[in-house]
């Protein structure tokens, strides 16, 4: 025999109500009390019961689905992130969904109509990049919008996030002020990373302006990953061995490079530099300057924005909610 599911009646009768208050207890309707509310709930814990949000959004013409789409989680920074998201949505009835775009935009866009169909409150999207058709599916979702990770673009409707090209010159302003002149570059993919190549282009404007440039650089095909930092690293000092300092496109590949440098024996004259701040970058005896990212911060102020809009921008005339990373390691 297959196991019955209990029902909304059932719930309702176990919570002395009636079904359509136990119904609109369910949809966190604002006129239940909160008394009512937690007895419904508790007569939901008691009989297993699992609602129907696919007919709740019918009628309410939304879930309480948040929608979250990042490109990645192989490293520590997105999972950070949607640690934020998770934070921040604490007690608000809200339950995030995420996908993974992998960087790739027709991925992405794929990912968003799928999540839209599911009829969220709001949608969490990384970036400002989007293609047309994107931005026009977004503009039309009528829900609210929060793009975060980046603040180098014209936002749908709500961002949060920090400059990429301003963080690239800052370090650059850093890094030659700290007596830095023979700079090299490593990246990967920048093609489908928007946000390093803005900081790589930003890190470039700066040294223009000191009548300096790049005088080797390495980019690698793939995503990037410590094993490729190293590897890139090696060819780049075999190429020129007269740098003083390396500029990667993010953490990751910076610790990989410090591995590098290890077995070059170049540990001691130059400085590697990257981008997020990660705690592992931090851990290796040898030194790595970086942008340290407010990435769980930035998580949670977008999931706040995403229970209710409204309140959380009340303070502000802006719907931009700008972070300036912390430059870390640099001598």
């Amino acid at each position: 025999m297959g196991i019955r599911k209990s029902t909304l009646e059932e719930v309702a009768a176990a919570a002395g109500v009636s079904k359509m208050t136990a119904s609109r207890a369910l949809r966190g309707a604002p006129d239940v009390s909160p008394e009512t509310r937690q007895r419904v709930l508790n007569a939901t814990e008691q009989l297993g019961y699992v609602g129907n949000r696919l007919a709740l959004s019918l009628s309410s013409r939304k879930t309480n689905l948040v929608a979250v789409v990042v490109p990645s989680m192989s490293n520590i920074v997105f999972p950070e992130v949607l640690a934020g998201i998770s934070a921040g949505l604490e007690g608000s009835g809200m339950q995030a969904v995420f996908g993974l775009s992998d960087y790739d935009a027709g991925k992405e866009r794929d990912v968003i109509r799928d999540m839209l169909s599911w009829r969220p409150s709001a949608i969490i999207v990384t970036g400002l990049d989007q293609p047309e058709d994107t931005v026009k599916m977004l503009r039309s979702a009528d829900i609210p919008v929060i793009q975060i990770m980046d603040l180098d673009g014209t936002p749908i409707d709500f961002n949060v996030g920090l400059s990429h090209g301003k963080a690239g010159e800052e370090m650059a302003r850093a890094l030659i002020a700290a007596g830095r002149r023979r700079f090299g570059y490593i990246g990967s993919a920048l093609e489908r990373d928007l946000r390093a190549a803005k900081r790589r282009a930003g890190f470039e404007r700066v040294l223009h302006e000191n009548r300096l440039a790049f005088i080797g650089q390495r980019l690698g095909d793939t995503l990037s990953s410590v094993g490729l930092g190293k590897h890139l690293t090696h060819e780049l000092l075999r190429a020129e061995p007269n740098l003083d300092c390396i500029y990667y496109s993010n953490d990751d590949m910076a610790v990989g490079g410090a591995f590098a440098s290890v077995e070059a024996f170049r540990s001691d004259d130059i400085l590697m530099a990257g981008f997020n701040g990660l705690e592992l970058a931090a851990a290796l005896p040898v030194r790595i300057a970086t942008s340290r990212s407010p990435r769980r911060l930035i998580g949670e102020v977008a999931a706040r924005l995403a229970c209710d809009p409204i309140a959380s921008n009340a303070s502000s005339s802006s719907k931009i909610t700008a972070f300036v990373p912390e430059i870390t390691g640099v001598v």
